[in-house]
């Protein structure tokens, strides 16, 4: 199983092919992710230290680029753990005072197209 190292918290085996927004979620980090993983807000974006994926999806790259993020970090809901990461979480619900929006699914919404 890949290892996730969450900086500021703690160090995590994943399932592979689990989604990052909810592996975090499950081991109790409270990322932010106000459209529910849809990749439409990037309120859950991360920066990876190591173990960045090099593919991304159409979806997250069109909204990164709208939003001006695009090369600033990364979208939780629209990455999968498959191997050893270490990164840090941009926006947690505690530290924005925001609330969660809903939970996201177990598989990637939109269906990934791949760039």
């Amino acid at each position: 199983m890949p290892q996730l190292i969450v900086d500021g918290y703690s160090t995590f085996e994943i399932p592979a092919g689990q989604r990052l927004v909810l592996a975090l979620e499950g081991n109790g980090i409270d990322i932010l992710h106000r459209c529910g993983g849809k990749a439409r807000c990037t309120t859950c974006m991360v920066v990876f230290s190591e173990g960045e994926p090099t593919g991304m999806t159409e979806a997250e790259k069109t909204v990164l680029e709208a939003k001006g993020f695009l090369g600033q970090g990364r979208l939780s809901c629209q990455i999968t753990v498959d191997v050893d990461m270490r990164l840090s979480p941009l926006r947690t619900v505690s530290s924005s005072g925001l609330e969660a929006g809903p939970a996201p699914l177990e598989t990637m919404e939109p269906d990934p197209v791949w760039t």
